[in-house]
């Protein structure tokens, strides 16, 4: 049963569509067709324009609905492949154009984490906000020894709404759990409890600044990308402040071009960051979308907000690589063989069947450039597959297929043509070798070899113990022996003394009933 808070929550979002003209969504949802009439009798309802584009009226519903509805958005905004142009055109505007929040609250915020006013934090602070999104806006300022930096600040009682919309989809998943075979298939409520965990870490500003440091580490000096420095000094859970970096937006094609942007290198480079951050690194940067990516001309990434970023575990890692080689390879046998392994469908299955599903899906997009792919349709084809072979959601890989996705429509508008399979093998064959080839195993013996080396000395005390163990138990096990010996001994003489005394006892009985 959904509690009243909840039911309200639900009222308003559909509200909130019919008041956006958005009332085809609220018909498809028969539990409230009664309330769609509630909008109507509102003003604002007839004053509001009946010109507005659907991508306007899609874009301005959300954005009343709140940050998790943002976002969602804002994944769907990268998948121009998937959504009609003047959609996608509209919700690429909710990655760095959400309708920011005043400045004087956001002057408050920064005095009151800070401690300090603006003015002694800061030679100069620009009151408009360079950008603003779901969470934060961000504000330009010059520090007092002439650093040029930004000031990220989160939106008010932002944690509030958050933690409202997600205990609304945990009683979405239940009900869906219960009611819907699929959503348990699809682990709704684990899936749930992923987004909380992410979304609430991104609420704070601490932790975002510690992974951009360590983002920083990974990829110190490197050719691929560049993470801006973080000021510590100046960062609090609701305010960080960071250097200032210029480029231009991943987004903006027509200026990229007009800058002489290497289009095909950039878009190669996407996918060997990708794999670089979860192969190597184990460490990625999960939130990916063009608004949080920029492009230092020719072909260097800048990379921005770090709140959500994701890690594997060792096995997890392992198995997601061998089913991405495998998958390169074309080996559909071992794909299937490794899924089961792993666990992500049941030991039941059948592989040869599981082999020739996986085949049908995958082999018309090889060697297909990006733009060749419908990507729709293979969703659809992954969905029924994963449905008949019972394939459950594994909750700790959904921030990697998250940003896989991100990254693939990176590469869609960059670069159409860009073969991604085979721009990804290369680099997966070498992480094999270097962590799973002989060189690796020698490296691994030469790390522990300290280890080795200072447990040497009481290898032979080691020994004499074993060994004396070994002794003591053989003892033992021989003093046993003997003790069973003996008990059967004593066993087998008390069978023959009880069985002597029934003869006995009967000869006794039957002498006395023939004499009497």
């Amino acid at each position: 049963m959904i509690r009243p808070k909840l039911l309200f929550r639900l009222i308003h979002i559909n509200w909130v569509l019919i008041f956006h003209g958005l009332d085809e969504i609220v018909l498809k949802t028969h539990l409230f067709r009664p309330i769609r009439y509630l909008a109507f009798i509102t003003p604002s309802y007839w004053l509001k324009s009946q010109t507005d584009s659907r991508g306007f009226r899609i874009r301005r519903a959300l954005e009343d609905l709140g940050p998790i509805y943002v976002k969602f958005g804002q994944a769907l905004s990268t998948r121009k492949d998937l959504l009609p142009e003047d959609i996608s055109d509209e919700l690429v505007k909710l990655q760095d154009r959400v309708p920011p929040f005043a400045n004087e609250i956001a002057r408050n915020i920064i005095e009151t984490e800070l401690g300090m006013s603006i003015a002694e934090a800061f030679a100069e602070f620009d009151p408009s906000p360079l950008a603003s999104a779901s969470v934060a806006q961000v504000h330009t300022a010059i520090l007092h020894t002439g650093e040029n930096v930004i000031v990220k600040v989160l939106r008010p009682d932002i944690e509030k709404r958050i933690l409202s919309d997600i205990g609304l989809l945990y009683e979405l998943a239940r009900f869906a759990e219960k009611f819907w075979p699929d959503a348990r298939r699809l682990r709704a409520i684990d899936v749930v409890a992923e987004f909380e965990r992410t979304t609430l870490d991104e609420l704070d500003l601490v932790r975002e600044a510690g992974n951009a440091a360590k983002l920083r580490r990974n990829f110190e000096n490197s050719e691929l990308i560049y993470i801006p420095e973080v000021h510590w000094p100046l960062t609090r859970k609701k305010v960080m402040v960071m250097e200032r970096i210029y480029g231009i937006p991943v987004g903006e094609i027509e200026q990229l071009k007009e800058k002489g942007a290497n289009f095909k290198l950039l878009a190669e480079r996407g996918v060997e960051i990708f794999f670089t951050q979860v192969f190597r690194d184990n460490f990625f940067h999960a939130d990916m979308h063009p608004g949080n990516i920029f492009v230092e001309v020719p072909d260097k990434y800048i990379a921005v907000d770090f709140g959500i970023v994701g890690s594997l575990s060792l096995s997890d890692q392992r198995y997601l690589a061998e089913n991405f080689l495998a998958f390169f390879n074309r080996d559909y046998r071992k794909v299937a063989e490794m899924h089961v392994e792993s666990g992500w469908v049941p030991s039941t299955t059948r592989i040869e069947e599981f082999e020739s599903a996986i085949r049908s899906v995958c082999e018309p997009i090889f060697e297909k450039p990006l733009k060749d792919i419908s990507f729709g349709q293979l969703l659809l084809r992954l969905f029924q597959t994963a449905r008949r072979f019972d394939m459950h959601v594994q909750p700790q890989l959904v921030l990697l297929q998250k940003t896989l996705l991100n990254i693939e429509g990176l590469g869609r508008q960059l670069y159409p043509e860009l073969d991604l399979w085979q721009t990804a093998k290369p680099f997966l064959e070498e992480w094999f070798h270097e962590r799973l080839g002989p060189k690796a195993k020698f490296n691994k013996l030469i790390k522990q070899f300290p280890e080795f080396a200072e447990q040497f000395p009481e290898i032979p005390s080691l020994i004499y113990k074993a060994l004396n163990n070994a002794a003591q138990t053989h003892q033992q096990a021989d003093i046993q022996q003997r003790e069973i010996a003996l008990l059967r001994q004593q066993l087998e003489t008390n069978h023959r003394s009880t069985l002597w005394t029934v003869i006995l006892s009967a000869t006794l009985i039957s002498a006395a009933i023939y004499f009497q």
